[in-house]
């Protein structure tokens, strides 16, 4: 694990649960907010905007849906006059679940103080974390009616982290850090919610566009698309896990994954079950195995088993269409001639793929989320290998995402999805971005 020698953790100690929410710096109380996202074409990662500090100023941010809090590089010019670093023993250090106390060795300024708490700011891309000093300041996002974004609101005390530069390597070009959507107290959906006192709800809708953004709704629907499709009516819901081991690049023992993971009980192509191990499908005691879904993965990854057997299956049904299987393309190994392959409003004309969750309901995965175009000849099935003993057995990855809403309750622990959007006329790059509504 990287380290920084700006800031040193220097004891541990207990501190009481202190829950101390948020303040909005306004009386308008909106119903829910908007954010934009949009696909870093470089990269494969998804980039969204929120102004923060005082004053406002726009940080362009990862998004990593498991990640823990938002945390931005404070060694480049953070300048704010409402920056406000959480000194040892506030409530905000217990908010962070922070137990540890620690000093500066370098000249005072955001990021470097004495007596205050940290954290462990991880980028997720590179497997990195490291320490970092725990904050407050001023956030501001647009509400919405689901429908437009609306006026902007701020929250005056966002708890976030400040990291060192370095921790930026591996992150799309100008991102400042990472905007962190995990199941924890201070996570952007936390929050938000606190702050505004809606229910702990958000739904992502990406994107293949990197031009016309798509986007992170925070509180209940509706989810209104372009022509008027209110996506949040027509959802179908499964069970959210907690994995009891976190999976986070540096953690404390004991510490549960702020990561979101279902239960995938069996995979169709097709009509065809896959012979599955279900051993690998189950979290087991040391936080191994099961299902996560990911936005810093940019395709699916399955464990080696699960990959072949898709693979195999995929190609066979492939080949009953005259499709077909030529050299790989990394870091895909299975890809097909072009040659007839017809064109459908859901994708390429290819066997369906249909992940079967906890609840009796199926993710269907078309031809949009499953075939990736790697030359005008040449497509492969975006599903990457991940080795035979991986962390999580199946990650669901930005591609298979992308124009799917995804919703995440974590009130009631409960996922709810809409497959492809595209089915429906619409893309999450429909928001209408370019009206607003006071």
């Amino acid at each position: 694990m990287a380290t920084s020698v700006r800031y040193l953790l220097l004891s541990v100690f207990v501190m009481a649960v202190v829950v101390v929410p948020s303040t909005a710096a306004q009386s308008f109380r909106p119903k829910a907010l908007v954010i934009p996202v949009l696909k870093d074409s470089k990269t494969l990662q998804y980039v969204t905007h929120i102004n923060q500090r005082t004053p406002l100023v726009p940080l362009k941010l990862v998004v990593d849906l498991g990640g823990q809090f938002l945390w931005t590089d404070c060694e480049s010019g953070y300048v704010s006059s409402t920056y406000r670093p959480a000194r040892c023993g506030s409530a905000i250090c217990s908010l962070a679940n922070s137990d540890g106390c620690g000093n500066c060795f370098s000249p005072p300024g955001p990021g470097c103080n004495n007596n205050t708490c940290g954290v462990l700011p991880d980028n997720s891309v590179t497997h990195t974390a490291t320490s970092g000093e725990v904050a407050t300041d001023v956030v501001s996002v647009n509400s919405t009616d689901g429908s437009n974004p609306g006026r902007p609101v701020t929250v005056s005390r966002f708890v976030f982290a400040c990291a060192p530069q370095f921790l930026l390597k591996g992150l799309a070009s100008g991102a400042t850090g990472m905007a962190g959507l995990g199941r924890t107290r201070i996570g952007l959906p936390s929050q938000l919610a606190s702050a505004f006192s809606f229910n702990r709800k958000f739904a992502l809708c990406l994107s293949a566009s990197s031009t016309f953004e798509a986007t992170i709704f925070f509180g209940p629907g509706p989810y209104t698309f372009l022509p008027g499709i209110d996506v949040s009516q027509s959802l179908a819901y499964t069970r959210l896990y907690v994995n009891p081991v976190s999976t986070a690049s540096a953690f404390s023992s004991g510490e549960p994954s702020a990561e979101y993971f279902i239960k995938v009980n069996s995979i169709n192509i097709t009509d065809t079950v896959l012979p599955l191990n279900k051993s690998l499908l189950n979290i087991d005691s040391g936080g191994y195995g099961g299902t996560k879904i990911s936005t810093v993965n940019p395709y699916t990854v399955l464990e080696s088993s699960i990959h072949k057997l898709l693979s195999d299956e995929f190609t066979r049904q492939a080949a009953a269409r005259n499709i077909t299987r030529v050299a790989a393309v990394a870091p895909f190994d299975t890809c097909f001639s072009t040659q007839n392959v017809l064109g459908t409003s859901v994708g390429a004309s290819v066997p369906w793929i249909y992940l079967n969750l906890e609840g009796n309901v199926s993710w269907t995965i078309t031809g949009s989320n499953s075939m990736v175009q790697v030359s005008d000849n040449v497509l492969c099935l975006g599903f990457v290998n991940g080795g035979s003993s991986p962390r999580t057995s199946i990650v669901i990855g930005g591609f298979q995402l992308e124009d799917n809403l995804v919703q995440f309750d974590l009130a009631t622990s409960r996922l709810g999805f809409s497959s492809t959007l595209l089915g429906r006329q619409t893309t999450c790059a429909n928001f209408n971005f370019t009206a607003s509504v006071s």
